[in-house]
Protein backbone atom coordinates (compact mmCIF):
# COMPACT_ATOMS: atom_id res chain seq x y z
CA UNK A 1 0.00 0.00 0.00
CA UNK A 2 2.82 2.42 0.95
CA UNK A 3 4.75 1.57 -2.23
CA UNK A 4 1.67 2.11 -4.40
CA UNK A 5 0.95 5.48 -2.78
CA UNK A 6 4.59 6.58 -3.19
CA UNK A 7 4.59 5.52 -6.88
CA UNK A 8 1.32 7.37 -7.60
CA UNK A 9 2.52 10.57 -5.92
CA UNK A 10 6.03 10.63 -7.38
CA UNK A 11 5.57 9.11 -10.83
CA UNK A 12 8.51 6.73 -10.17
CA UNK A 13 8.49 2.94 -10.27
CA UNK A 14 10.11 1.59 -7.09
CA UNK A 15 12.44 -1.38 -7.55
CA UNK A 16 14.04 -1.82 -4.14
CA UNK A 17 13.82 -0.37 -0.63
CA UNK A 18 16.01 0.43 2.37
CA UNK A 19 14.21 -0.71 5.52
CA UNK A 20 14.50 0.77 8.99
CA UNK A 21 14.68 -1.79 11.78
CA UNK A 22 13.90 -1.28 15.47
CA UNK A 23 12.32 -3.29 18.25
CA UNK A 24 12.86 -4.81 21.65
CA UNK A 25 15.18 -7.48 20.22
CA UNK A 26 17.86 -4.90 19.22
CA UNK A 27 20.91 -4.64 21.47
CA UNK A 28 24.36 -3.13 21.06
CA UNK A 29 27.77 -4.27 22.29
CA UNK A 30 31.26 -2.76 22.38
CA UNK A 31 33.99 -4.92 20.85
CA UNK A 32 37.71 -4.45 20.12
CA UNK A 33 39.53 -6.31 17.36
CA UNK A 34 42.80 -6.05 15.43
CA UNK A 35 44.64 -7.25 12.31
CA UNK A 36 48.39 -7.69 11.76
CA UNK A 37 49.40 -6.30 8.39
CA UNK A 38 51.83 -8.32 6.26
CA UNK A 39 53.59 -5.20 4.96
CA UNK A 40 53.92 -2.37 7.55
CA UNK A 41 55.85 -0.26 4.99
CA UNK A 42 52.69 0.11 2.91
CA UNK A 43 50.13 2.79 3.88
CA UNK A 44 46.86 1.70 5.45
CA UNK A 45 44.00 1.79 2.95
CA UNK A 46 40.26 1.18 2.82
CA UNK A 47 40.89 -2.54 2.18
CA UNK A 48 42.57 -2.93 5.59
CA UNK A 49 39.63 -1.33 7.40
CA UNK A 50 37.17 -3.47 5.42
CA UNK A 51 39.19 -6.57 6.40
CA UNK A 52 38.90 -5.58 10.06
CA UNK A 53 35.12 -4.95 9.73
CA UNK A 54 34.65 -8.34 7.97
CA UNK A 55 36.52 -10.00 10.82
CA UNK A 56 34.10 -8.48 13.38
CA UNK A 57 31.15 -9.58 11.24
CA UNK A 58 32.26 -13.19 11.78
CA UNK A 59 31.86 -12.85 15.57
CA UNK A 60 29.87 -15.65 17.21
CA UNK A 61 26.61 -14.25 18.56
CA UNK A 62 24.01 -15.80 20.88
CA UNK A 63 21.80 -18.44 19.20
CA UNK A 64 19.22 -16.80 16.92
CA UNK A 65 21.04 -13.43 16.79
CA UNK A 66 22.55 -11.69 13.79
CA UNK A 67 24.83 -8.67 13.38
CA UNK A 68 23.09 -5.69 11.72
CA UNK A 69 25.82 -3.00 11.88
CA UNK A 70 29.54 -2.91 12.66
CA UNK A 71 30.45 0.74 13.32
CA UNK A 72 34.19 1.51 13.81
CA UNK A 73 35.04 4.06 16.52
CA UNK A 74 38.63 5.10 17.39
CA UNK A 75 41.59 3.28 15.84
CA UNK A 76 44.91 2.31 17.37
CA UNK A 77 48.05 1.84 15.22
CA UNK A 78 51.06 0.14 16.80
CA UNK A 79 50.02 1.36 20.26
CA UNK A 80 49.25 4.94 19.17
CA UNK A 81 45.71 5.63 20.43
CA UNK A 82 42.72 7.83 19.54
CA UNK A 83 43.24 7.91 15.78
CA UNK A 84 40.04 8.86 13.97
CA UNK A 85 41.26 8.51 10.38
CA UNK A 86 43.91 5.76 9.90
CA UNK A 87 43.90 5.76 6.07
CA UNK A 88 47.24 7.01 4.75
CA UNK A 89 49.24 6.11 7.88
CA UNK A 90 51.94 3.42 8.26
CA UNK A 91 51.73 0.59 10.79
CA UNK A 92 51.90 -3.16 11.36
CA UNK A 93 49.07 -3.68 13.87
CA UNK A 94 45.74 -1.98 13.19
CA UNK A 95 43.30 -2.11 16.08
CA UNK A 96 39.84 -0.56 16.53
CA UNK A 97 36.98 -0.42 18.98
CA UNK A 98 33.60 -1.20 17.40
CA UNK A 99 29.97 -0.47 18.19
CA UNK A 100 28.19 -3.66 17.12
CA UNK A 101 24.39 -3.61 16.68
CA UNK A 102 22.77 -7.03 17.03
CA UNK A 103 19.19 -8.14 16.30
CA UNK A 104 17.11 -11.31 16.24
CA UNK A 105 17.62 -13.23 13.01
CA UNK A 106 13.95 -14.29 12.80
CA UNK A 107 12.71 -10.66 13.02
CA UNK A 108 15.19 -9.58 10.33
CA UNK A 109 14.10 -12.47 8.06
CA UNK A 110 10.41 -11.69 8.59
CA UNK A 111 10.99 -8.09 7.43
CA UNK A 112 12.91 -9.39 4.39
CA UNK A 113 10.20 -11.91 3.52
CA UNK A 114 7.44 -9.27 3.74
CA UNK A 115 9.34 -6.99 1.36
CA UNK A 116 10.18 -9.73 -1.14
CA UNK A 117 6.68 -11.23 -1.15
CA UNK A 118 5.35 -7.82 -2.26
CA UNK A 119 7.62 -8.08 -5.32
CA UNK A 120 10.33 -5.61 -4.23
CA UNK A 121 14.02 -6.13 -3.55
CA UNK A 122 15.52 -5.35 -0.13
CA UNK A 123 18.66 -3.28 -0.75
CA UNK A 124 19.60 -2.57 2.87
CA UNK A 125 18.71 -2.67 6.56
CA UNK A 126 19.43 0.34 8.76
CA UNK A 127 18.94 0.80 12.47
CA UNK A 128 16.20 3.43 12.81
CA UNK A 129 17.95 5.72 15.35
CA UNK A 130 20.95 5.92 12.98
CA UNK A 131 18.68 6.96 10.09
CA UNK A 132 16.93 9.58 12.27
CA UNK A 133 20.32 10.90 13.46
CA UNK A 134 21.46 11.42 9.85
CA UNK A 135 18.31 13.45 9.16
CA UNK A 136 18.15 15.74 12.21
CA UNK A 137 21.60 16.08 13.82
CA UNK A 138 24.32 18.48 12.72
CA UNK A 139 27.99 17.48 12.65
CA UNK A 140 28.71 20.08 15.40
CA UNK A 141 26.18 18.41 17.71
CA UNK A 142 27.72 14.98 17.08
CA UNK A 143 31.14 16.43 17.93
CA UNK A 144 29.95 18.18 21.13
CA UNK A 145 28.01 15.17 22.37
CA UNK A 146 24.27 14.67 21.85
CA UNK A 147 21.45 12.24 22.65
CA UNK A 148 18.92 11.57 19.90
CA UNK A 149 15.52 10.39 21.18
CA UNK A 150 13.14 9.22 18.45
CA UNK A 151 9.67 8.63 19.94
CA UNK A 152 7.94 6.50 17.33
CA UNK A 153 4.66 4.57 17.31
CA UNK A 154 5.84 1.25 18.73
CA UNK A 155 9.29 2.06 20.13
CA UNK A 156 11.47 4.88 21.42
CA UNK A 157 14.91 4.76 19.79
CA UNK A 158 18.03 6.26 21.30
CA UNK A 159 21.44 7.10 19.83
CA UNK A 160 24.32 8.86 21.62
CA UNK A 161 27.13 10.60 19.72
CA UNK A 162 30.35 12.11 21.07
CA UNK A 163 33.41 13.38 19.14
CA UNK A 164 31.53 12.69 15.91
CA UNK A 165 31.34 8.97 16.70
CA UNK A 166 28.32 6.85 17.68
CA UNK A 167 28.80 5.71 21.28
CA UNK A 168 25.60 4.01 22.30
CA UNK A 169 22.30 2.84 20.78
CA UNK A 170 19.21 1.40 22.46
CA UNK A 171 15.59 0.63 21.62
CA UNK A 172 12.98 1.07 24.37
CA UNK A 173 9.76 -0.93 23.79
CA UNK A 174 7.42 2.00 24.53
CA UNK A 175 6.16 4.61 22.09
CA UNK A 176 3.14 6.65 21.07
CA UNK A 177 0.89 3.57 20.83
CA UNK A 178 1.31 2.86 24.55
CA UNK A 179 0.19 6.43 25.37
CA UNK A 180 -2.88 5.91 23.14
CA UNK A 181 -3.65 2.61 24.92
CA UNK A 182 -3.45 4.35 28.31
CA UNK A 183 -5.91 7.04 27.15
CA UNK A 184 -8.21 4.35 25.74
CA UNK A 185 -8.26 2.46 29.08
CA UNK A 186 -8.28 5.56 31.32
CA UNK A 187 -11.14 7.32 29.52
CA UNK A 188 -13.05 4.16 28.42
CA UNK A 189 -13.15 5.18 24.75
CA UNK A 190 -12.21 3.48 21.47
CA UNK A 191 -8.67 3.59 20.07
CA UNK A 192 -9.50 5.92 17.18
CA UNK A 193 -10.94 8.51 19.57
CA UNK A 194 -7.99 8.09 21.97
CA UNK A 195 -5.49 8.78 19.15
CA UNK A 196 -7.43 11.89 18.04
CA UNK A 197 -7.61 13.16 21.64
CA UNK A 198 -3.86 12.69 22.08
CA UNK A 199 -2.97 14.49 18.84
CA UNK A 200 -5.46 17.39 19.13
CA UNK A 201 -5.69 18.08 22.87
CA UNK A 202 -2.87 16.06 24.47
CA UNK A 203 -0.20 17.70 26.62
CA UNK A 204 2.67 16.24 28.64
CA UNK A 205 2.33 18.93 31.33
CA UNK A 206 -0.96 18.72 33.37
CA UNK A 207 -0.41 22.13 35.01
CA UNK A 208 -1.11 23.83 31.66
CA UNK A 209 -4.78 22.75 31.61
CA UNK A 210 -7.50 24.45 33.65
CA UNK A 211 -10.00 22.30 35.59
CA UNK A 212 -12.97 23.53 33.53
CA UNK A 213 -11.49 22.55 30.13
CA UNK A 214 -13.63 19.70 28.88
CA UNK A 215 -13.89 17.96 25.50
CA UNK A 216 -17.03 16.09 24.45
CA UNK A 217 -16.70 12.80 22.57
CA UNK A 218 -19.63 11.27 20.63
CA UNK A 219 -20.99 8.20 22.42
CA UNK A 220 -21.22 4.79 20.74
CA UNK A 221 -24.46 4.15 18.83
CA UNK A 222 -27.42 5.60 20.73
CA UNK A 223 -25.42 6.50 23.83
CA UNK A 224 -24.88 9.89 25.40
CA UNK A 225 -21.69 11.85 24.47
CA UNK A 226 -18.82 11.39 26.91
CA UNK A 227 -17.20 14.41 28.57
CA UNK A 228 -13.47 14.19 29.27
CA UNK A 229 -11.48 16.67 31.34
CA UNK A 230 -8.32 17.83 29.54
CA UNK A 231 -6.53 17.95 32.90
CA UNK A 232 -7.16 14.23 33.41
CA UNK A 233 -6.08 13.53 29.82
CA UNK A 234 -2.78 15.37 30.46
CA UNK A 235 -2.24 13.42 33.69
CA UNK A 236 -2.57 10.09 31.83
CA UNK A 237 -0.15 11.23 29.09
CA UNK A 238 2.25 12.76 31.64
CA UNK A 239 2.54 9.52 33.64
CA UNK A 240 3.51 7.46 30.58
CA UNK A 241 5.85 10.08 29.04
CA UNK A 242 7.70 10.40 32.38
CA UNK A 243 8.20 6.60 32.35
CA UNK A 244 9.58 6.67 28.77
CA UNK A 245 11.92 9.63 29.47
CA UNK A 246 13.21 8.03 32.70
CA UNK A 247 14.06 4.82 30.81
CA UNK A 248 15.88 6.89 28.19
CA UNK A 249 17.78 8.77 30.92
CA UNK A 250 18.81 5.43 32.48
CA UNK A 251 20.45 4.55 29.14
CA UNK A 252 22.20 7.96 29.05
CA UNK A 253 23.55 7.35 32.56
CA UNK A 254 24.66 3.83 31.53
CA UNK A 255 26.74 5.43 28.76
CA UNK A 256 28.50 7.49 31.47
CA UNK A 257 27.09 10.99 30.97
CA UNK A 258 28.29 11.97 34.48
CA UNK A 259 31.95 11.52 33.46
CA UNK A 260 33.39 14.97 32.46
CA UNK A 261 35.16 13.41 29.45
CA UNK A 262 31.87 11.91 28.22
CA UNK A 263 29.76 15.02 28.86
CA UNK A 264 27.05 15.58 26.25
CA UNK A 265 27.27 19.34 25.70
CA UNK A 266 24.60 19.57 22.97
CA UNK A 267 22.00 17.92 25.23
CA UNK A 268 18.99 16.14 23.78
CA UNK A 269 17.29 16.24 20.37
CA UNK A 270 13.69 14.91 20.29
CA UNK A 271 12.24 13.64 17.04
CA UNK A 272 9.60 11.19 15.76
CA UNK A 273 5.82 11.57 15.97
CA UNK A 274 5.93 11.70 19.80
CA UNK A 275 8.04 14.88 19.67
CA UNK A 276 4.92 16.74 18.44
CA UNK A 277 3.22 16.30 21.81
CA UNK A 278 2.69 19.69 23.49
CA UNK A 279 5.15 20.64 26.29
CA UNK A 280 7.22 17.46 25.86
CA UNK A 281 10.39 19.56 25.42
CA UNK A 282 9.84 21.25 28.81
CA UNK A 283 9.13 17.90 30.51
CA UNK A 284 12.31 16.29 29.12
CA UNK A 285 14.38 19.30 30.27
CA UNK A 286 12.77 19.10 33.73
CA UNK A 287 13.49 15.36 34.17
CA UNK A 288 17.01 15.22 32.68
CA UNK A 289 18.31 18.74 33.35
CA UNK A 290 19.74 18.73 29.80
CA UNK A 291 19.17 21.29 27.00
CA UNK A 292 16.50 19.98 24.63
CA UNK A 293 15.32 20.88 21.14
CA UNK A 294 12.86 19.33 18.66
CA UNK A 295 14.62 17.86 15.60
CA UNK A 296 13.14 18.59 12.15
CA UNK A 297 14.55 16.85 9.04
CA UNK A 298 14.10 19.98 6.87
CA UNK A 299 17.86 20.70 6.65
CA UNK A 300 18.29 17.94 4.04
CA UNK A 301 15.10 18.63 2.08
CA UNK A 302 14.81 20.81 -1.03
CA UNK A 303 13.41 24.31 -0.44
CA UNK A 304 10.13 23.63 -2.24
CA UNK A 305 9.35 20.44 -0.25
CA UNK A 306 5.93 19.95 1.28
CA UNK A 307 5.78 21.41 4.79
CA UNK A 308 4.25 18.15 6.05
CA UNK A 309 7.40 16.16 5.15
CA UNK A 310 9.59 18.39 7.31
CA UNK A 311 7.66 17.24 10.40
CA UNK A 312 9.61 15.25 13.07
CA UNK A 313 7.28 12.38 12.16
CA UNK A 314 9.26 11.74 8.94
CA UNK A 315 12.77 12.00 10.40
CA UNK A 316 13.47 8.26 10.03
CA UNK A 317 12.07 8.12 6.48
CA UNK A 318 14.20 11.10 5.37
CA UNK A 319 17.26 9.44 6.99
CA UNK A 320 16.59 6.17 5.12
CA UNK A 321 16.36 8.04 1.80
CA UNK A 322 19.71 9.72 2.59
CA UNK A 323 21.14 6.29 3.38
CA UNK A 324 19.95 5.00 0.01
CA UNK A 325 21.50 7.99 -1.82
CA UNK A 326 24.80 7.47 0.01
CA UNK A 327 24.92 3.83 -1.10
CA UNK A 328 24.13 5.00 -4.66
CA UNK A 329 21.24 2.56 -5.04
CA UNK A 330 19.15 3.13 -8.17
CA UNK A 331 15.95 2.36 -6.30
CA UNK A 332 13.46 4.07 -8.58
CA UNK A 333 12.94 4.65 -12.29
CA UNK A 334 10.66 7.23 -13.92
CA UNK A 335 7.33 5.81 -15.04
CA UNK A 336 5.96 6.38 -18.53
CA UNK A 337 2.59 8.10 -18.13
CA UNK A 338 0.07 6.92 -20.74
CA UNK A 339 -3.11 8.99 -20.90
CA UNK A 340 -6.28 6.93 -20.99
CA UNK A 341 -8.65 7.70 -23.93
CA UNK A 342 -11.71 9.74 -22.92
CA UNK A 343 -15.05 7.94 -22.91
CA UNK A 344 -17.65 9.14 -25.46
CA UNK A 345 -21.44 8.90 -24.98
CA UNK A 346 -23.06 7.52 -28.15
CA UNK A 347 -26.62 6.78 -27.08
CA UNK A 348 -28.90 8.98 -25.07
CA UNK A 349 -30.28 7.31 -21.91
CA UNK A 350 -33.98 6.48 -21.94
CA UNK A 351 -36.01 8.96 -19.88
CA UNK A 352 -38.60 7.12 -17.76
CA UNK A 353 -41.03 9.98 -17.38
CA UNK A 354 -43.84 10.89 -19.74
CA UNK A 355 -43.70 14.56 -18.78
CA UNK A 356 -40.05 14.79 -19.82
CA UNK A 357 -40.49 14.11 -23.59
CA UNK A 358 -38.92 17.46 -24.47
CA UNK A 359 -35.84 16.63 -22.42
CA UNK A 360 -35.38 13.33 -24.28
CA UNK A 361 -35.56 15.05 -27.67
CA UNK A 362 -33.02 17.63 -26.51
CA UNK A 363 -30.68 14.90 -25.25
CA UNK A 364 -30.90 12.96 -28.52
CA UNK A 365 -29.96 16.09 -30.47
CA UNK A 366 -26.91 16.58 -28.27
CA UNK A 367 -25.94 12.91 -28.60
CA UNK A 368 -26.17 13.04 -32.41
CA UNK A 369 -23.87 16.06 -32.58
CA UNK A 370 -21.42 14.88 -29.86
CA UNK A 371 -18.10 16.61 -30.12
CA UNK A 372 -19.69 19.83 -31.42
CA UNK A 373 -21.12 20.80 -28.05
CA UNK A 374 -18.93 22.10 -25.22
CA UNK A 375 -20.96 20.44 -22.46
CA UNK A 376 -21.23 16.67 -22.08
CA UNK A 377 -24.54 14.84 -22.58
CA UNK A 378 -24.59 13.92 -18.91
CA UNK A 379 -24.33 17.59 -17.84
CA UNK A 380 -27.19 18.52 -20.20
CA UNK A 381 -29.49 15.78 -18.80
CA UNK A 382 -28.67 16.80 -15.23
CA UNK A 383 -29.28 20.49 -15.95
CA UNK A 384 -32.61 19.88 -17.79
CA UNK A 385 -33.97 17.73 -14.96
CA UNK A 386 -32.76 20.17 -12.35
CA UNK A 387 -34.39 23.17 -14.07
CA UNK A 388 -37.72 21.31 -14.32
CA UNK A 389 -37.47 20.24 -10.68
CA UNK A 390 -36.89 23.87 -9.56
CA UNK A 391 -39.86 25.03 -11.70
CA UNK A 392 -42.12 22.40 -10.09
CA UNK A 393 -41.13 23.58 -6.60
CA UNK A 394 -41.81 27.20 -7.61
CA UNK A 395 -45.30 26.24 -8.94
CA UNK A 396 -46.07 24.31 -5.77
CA UNK A 397 -45.09 27.29 -3.58
CA UNK A 398 -47.10 29.74 -5.71
CA UNK A 399 -50.24 27.53 -5.49
CA UNK A 400 -49.74 27.10 -1.73
CA UNK A 401 -49.94 30.88 -1.25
Amino acid sequence: QAIQEAENNSGYKIKDVVVGIAGQHIRSIQHTDYISRSNPEEVIGGKDIQLLIDQVNKLAMLPGEEIIHVLPQEFKIDGQTEIKEPIGMYGGRLESSFHVVVGQASSIRNVGRCIQSSGIELSGLTLEPLASADAVLSQEEKEAGVVLIDIGGGTTDLAIFKDGIIRHTAVIPFGGNVITDDIKEGCSIIEKQAELLKVKFGSAWPGENKDNEIVSIPGLRGREPKEISLKNLSKIIHARVVEIVEQVFTEVKAYGHEDPRKKLIAGIVLTGGGAQLKHIKQLVEYITGMDTRIGYPNEHLAGNSDEEISSPLYATAVGLVMNSIENKTQSAVKMEVVEAPKAVVYRAPVVLNEEAEETRDEVEQVAQGYGKKEESTETKIRRSFFDRYVDKIKDFLDNAE
